[in-house]
């Protein structure tokens, strides 16, 4: 049985960035939790960032599904992030975010990381 870990140092660049902000995402989303004050619509969207964590994990693992994972969390959350831009324009923290969660997008589409995923994850 293979061991499980957190970080795969065999990943191309591409998706050992992706890797690092999809946990990046999900601890900023536990901590925001730990926190508390956030309305329902909130929690739901750090619970998906939270899953986008496990995600990653399949995805250090070599497991297609966490590639998935990631790939439709990271969607749901550039849309989300974009619907919220489109709404409150002028929110210099939220242009930061919106140009992260496009990064992270951008990593997992790439074509490296769409080969790699297709050639070696199972």
């Amino acid at each position: 049985m293979a061991p499980r870990r957190w970080l795969n140092p065999s990943l191309p660049p591409t998706l050992q960035g992706a890797l690092l902000f999809s946990y990046l995402n999900a601890a900023v989303s536990l901590f925001g939790m730990l926190l508390g004050g956030t309305s329902l619509v909130g929690l739901v969207l750090r619970l998906v960032l939270l899953l986008g964590g496990v995600g990653a994990y399949g995805m250090a693992n070599e497991k297609r599904w966490g590639y998935q994972v990631c790939l439709v969390v990271a969607l749901v959350y550039l849309v989300l992030q974009l619907l919220f831009f489109w709404l409150f324009p002028f929110v210099f923290s939220e242009m930061l975010t919106l140009l992260f969660s496009g990064v992270l997008v951008a990593l997992l589409l790439h074509p490296m990381s769409r080969s790699y995923q297709r050639i070696y994850f199972h």
